[in-house]
């Protein structure tokens, strides 16, 4: 290996799907001589669409690490997938880079994924850079693409180069500033704009340029570091990755301009638990202790269990003991590898800022941190925010015997993938998968088939509903039973008192002078859990409650586990019907972002699902956002119905909110189609 850490530039090429940036990644590996030839999605060629499903789908459905040389530095690129269902796997790259390059579409300018993953790099404290490709495309207005970026991310978006030709051509406005022709603006103006912004954060380079003085790019590298890092600056290159156009500049501009592992914002890092945590700080260190970030983990079933890393402190080589997260045993690297796409080459070491691979270690997992000391057993990165899995089907396997394979395989799928999620609703015998969308489960459900050779067949769950209390109430059960020998015999005197909604179950032990033996409170509050899970009213699990045990009875000898369940189930069971009981549903916050022409159906549409409208924003290209609330029951087949009504034009996003009371129809529904289960004495 021979390049230091101060030669690493690390960027995740983010964006909308249909952007081109798996087309951008493949043009940029040949233009620096890192393939022979150019691969297409179109033939599924490409080094960073490698799996069977991204060649059928033609598009990327999960993030690739690449690498190049360019001009003396080594850069690893991160292809990140650009569907809204896949975002997750976007945005689980964001820790592993210093440089969030956004690629924007010249034909469709800013859209879901580039919002979101600008606001993402933002709130981490992340470079941005935004790149628009396929300027040579018919009928762009590649000048309205620039207001538009200007519009929606203000007046630190400037360009580094700019188009000329038609988008044939780019003309430099940063290296070289020479003038040319230019199909908007000028060289000059656009140099004097960058100036101006950068010496704005160097008071003794703004009086030297006031001064009349020539700023050189080598005088303006470090404070236009510290305009990325501060958001002061937002970069822009046009480029076009079919034809070559702007591939080079692109290049200079990552390798002279953009951070590397010593220059960028070192991501927050935690040690201790919980409030007690304390923010620590971490250098690029090849000498200190090891610490190093899980970004991604695949599981193959013929390589195993493969994690990807990226070391923020410390060296890593073949021989190094690593410990993961808080584990006690540490494991030995043995095969420290280099990734371009599905190729593994295996190095000798890695330097802090290198993003590295490991495999057939059982115990990875994703956001774990690898370290070599107990010293830093309990640190921890600080999360990325992932969007709630929020649709979901149920599933059942086709073929008997399946199941446990099922179950196994879904685990895999789940530690590969943050915003997927497998759960089972005991009181439905539901086995729920959810996702970020129809896309995101089919795809994982193909995977489930294609990989793990299980097919299951699928259907719309069951709303999650939930049940509490609305008022406070007492219950008393005695239960007492004679069966010819030993007997049976425990009483319980408890009180219930509704709870803040989302705070939970809380068990509170009153109990005073022995009435009921402490060894047997364990067993009132097991029988008030099994009561919690089964549900009442509705059979759905009980929640936001407190339950205070505080008087009873017990017999010297029949007194035992089982009587002290079955008299607290039902006492608290007594005081549960008298408590005003109410059934709840999921409320979600939703966010739809369309056309300014749909927005009256949407409105109307989310008003008739018994929605409440919270916000309406105007957006930049002819869209608008609403936020709404929603119950979660009325969102069954959102998509298909979203898509009517845009012409295939909008997309939304789900996170869960809060539950609140279902209607009192609703309720009585509810309640008349639960047969509760016979519980025998």
């Amino acid at each position: 290996m021979s390049y230091t850490t101060e030669d690493i530039r690390n960027i995740a090429v983010t964006g909308q799907s249909g952007a081109g940036k798996t087309t951008l990644v493949e043009a940029l590996l040949h233009e620096a001589g890192a393939i022979n030839q150019v691969g297409t999605v179109a033939r599924g060629t490409t080094v960073c669409d490698f799996d069977p499903q991204e060649k059928t789908h033609q598009h990327s459905l999960d993030s690739a690490v690449v690498s190049l040389e360019h001009d003396g530095s080594h850069v690893n690129l991160i292809d990140t997938p650009g569907y809204p269902d896949f975002i997750g796997r976007a945005l689980s790259a964001l820790p592993a880079v210093e440089t969030c390059a956004v690629v924007v579409n010249a034909q469709s300018g800013v859209e879901l994924v580039t919002r979101k993953m600008m606001e993402q790099a933002a709130e981490r404290g992340m470079d941005r850079l935004l790149i628009v490709n396929r300027i040579d495309a018919d009928e762009v207005d590649l000048e309205d693409i620039l207001q538009q970026l200007k519009d929606t991310y203000g007046s630190a978006c400037l360009p580094l180069n700019l188009p000329a030709e038609g988008g044939k051509a780019v003309v430099d406005c940063f290296f070289q500033a020479t003038g040319g022709a230019t199909d908007f603006l000028s060289v000059e103006e656009a140099h004097v704009n960058i100036i101006d912004q950068v010496v704005e954060l160097d008071e003794e380079l703004m009086e030297q340029y006031l001064e009349g003085e020539d700023i050189s790019p080598e005088q303006l590298h470090e404070p236009f570091e510290q305009a990325l890092r501060e958001g002061h600056l937002i970069p822009i290159c046009f480029v076009s990755a079919e034809t070559g156009v702007g591939l080079r500049e692109l290049l200079d501009v990552f390798a002279r301009l953009m951070p590397n592992p010593g220059e960028g914002n070192p991501p927050p890092v935690f040690k201790g638990e919980g409030e007690a945590a304390a923010q620590m700080a971490i250098s690029p260190d090849p000498d200190a202790h090891v610490i190093a970030h899980v970004f991604k983990v695949n599981i193959d079933p013929f390589v195993g269990k493969l994690g990807l890393f990226r070391i923020h402190q410390g060296t890593v080589t073949k021989d190094s003991q690593l410990y993961i997260g808080d584990g006690r045993k540490p494991f030995k690297v043995g095969h420290l590898l280099q990734l371009q796409g599905k190729e593994h080459k295996e190095i000798d070491r890695g330097v802090p800022g290198d993003i590295c691979g490991v495999a057939k270690i059982d115990d990875i997992r994703f956001d774990a941190l690898l370290h070599d000391s107990h010293d830093e057993d309990q640190v921890r990165l600080q999360a990325v925010t992932l969007p709630a899995p929020m649709y979901g089907l149920a599933i059942q396997a086709q073929s008997r015997g399946d199941e446990q394979k099922i179950s196994d395989a879904l685990r895999k799928l789940e530690a590969e993938d943050q915003s997927f999620l497998m759960e089972h609703n005991a009181s439905t015998n539901e086995t729920v998968i959810r996702g970020m969308g129809e896309l995101h489960l089919r795809v994982m459900l193909e995977k489930l088939k294609d990989r793990y050779h299980v097919e299951v067949t699928t259907r719309p769950p069951k709303i999650a509903y939930k049940e509490t209390i609305s008022a406070r109430a007492e219950g008393h059960h005695r239960h007492k039973k004679q069966t010819g020998g030993a007997g049976q015999f425990g009483e319980v005197f408890l009180k219930v008192e509704p709870l803040s909604r989302g705070a939970g179950f809380e068990f509170v032990d009153a109990v005073v002078g022995g009435v009921i033996p402490k060894p047997l409170i364990p067993a009132v509050e097991k029988g008030i859990r099994q009561a919690l899970d089964e549900g009442a009213l509705s059979g759905n699990p009980m929640q936001d409650l407190r339950v205070t045990v505080y008087d009873g009875k017990h017999h010297p000898v029949d007194s035992k586990e089982v009587a002290f369940i079955a008299a607290g189930k039902k006492a608290f069971l007594d005081a549960f019907y008298k408590a005003r009981p109410v059934v709840l549903e999921p409320i979600v916050d939703i966010n739809v972002t369309a056309p300014n022409a749909a927005m009256g159906d949407i409105n109307a549409d989310i008003s008739g699902k018994r929605g409440r409208i919270s916000n309406t924003l105007a957006l930049a290209g002819g869209l608008s956002t609403i936020t709404a609330t929603v119950p979660l029951s009325e969102l069954d087949n959102y998509q298909s119905q979203l898509k009517s009504m845009t012409g295939g034009a909008g997309s939304y996003s789900l996170s869960f909110s809060h539950y609140d009371p279902v209607p009192a129809k609703t309720q009585k529904e509810l309640i008349a189609a639960y047969k509760p289960r016979d519980d025998e004495d």
